[in-house]
């Protein structure tokens, strides 16, 4: 089976390849403009969606078959009835950041797999706990440059790591690819594990 990442995240296809999973990247641009406010129901939607732009563009090059499966993920952060995605700006992440200081919020991911004319998706949601960073902290923090690109406007597996407390759920999931809920709708699905797409 032909195995697409339809995302240019770093943290995802790192995660893939950790995996074992052989695959190829492939990302065409989806329209991630939504009025959905429910975090969970956001997520799916905004994979399909990028899985769906994925298939369009394999379409239109003459490449869709049936044993070609797109992975499509999104992510976002829930605190407070907010939804924070990445920050537009310097300014956007140390709002964000001060938002999460010394507070429990939620990362929650979509995945979403297509193949052939079927497609699936789910989500998954991780509780993180923030330590307290004062304002030379979340200045330094931003400098860095590390919460540019991020949900939340941080990396749980980078500098951000300092003031993670704990985590309640799947860490693969913060990072940005839900793999234990990636694994289970393969199987469920597909009727394939992950171990069973590394050839």
């Amino acid at each position: 089976m032909r195995v697409i990442l339809a995302s240019k995240s770093p943290r995802r296809r790192e995660i893939l390849s950790m995996l074992g999973v052989k695959f190829e990247i492939l990302s065409a641009d989806a329209d991630e403009s939504s009025d959905i406010r429910e975090p969970a129901a956001l997520v799916r939607e905004l994979a399909l969606r990028k899985g769906r732009a994925t298939r369009e563009l394999l379409q239109a090059r003459g490449e869709w078959n049936a044993d070609t499966l797109i992975i499509a993920s999104d992510t976002v952060v829930a605190v407070g009835g907010q939804i924070l995605g990445k920050p537009r700006d310097a300014q956007d992440a140390k709002a964000m950041l001060r938002l999460l200081s010394g507070k429990e919020h939620q990362v929650i991911s979509g995945v979403a797999l297509l193949w052939g004319e079927r497609e699936c998706a789910d989500f998954d949601t991780t509780g993180v706990r923030f330590a307290d960073m004062d304002a030379q902290e979340i200045d330094w923090y931003v400098q860095s440059g590390e919460p540019s690109d991020k949900a939340g406007a941080y990396a749980v597996q980078g500098l951000a790591s300092m003031w993670i407390k704990g985590l309640d759920g799947d860490y693969f999931n913060v990072v940005g690819l839900p793999v234990y809920k990636l694994n289970t709708l393969a199987q469920a699905h597909l009727g394939r594990k992950l171990t069973e797409l590394h050839l």
